[in-house]
């Protein structure tokens, strides 16, 4: 058992997950649109989540002190990429 939290539009929930920690990647973000879709992430109902919704998410796992398996799924996020710095003006 792990919890999955899932992270879209700014919005964050977790999600028991009856599932090997070890699950790939891939079928965490399968498994993603389908609970989301389904209503099954409380505050994250989306019935038409495309189906690569999450195709470019990042999946990390982690152990909390306690034990507790935790996986995250969340948007890539910029920090350390190099970034013009003409851009924005």
């Amino acid at each position: 058992m792990a919890v999955l939290n899932i992270t879209y539009q700014g919005q964050s929930a977790d999600y028991d997950l009856a599932i090997d920690y070890r699950t790939d990647d891939a079928d965490i973000r399968r498994i993603a649109v389908e609970v989301v879709r389904s209503g099954g992430v409380r505050g994250l109902h989306l019935p038409d989540l495309g189906d690569g919704a999450f195709d470019h998410y990042v999946v990390d796992r982690l152990r909390a002190p306690g034990g507790e398996e935790r996986i995250y799924l969340r948007p890539k996020v910029p920090f350390g990429a190099d970034v013009d710095p003409g851009a924005g003006r």
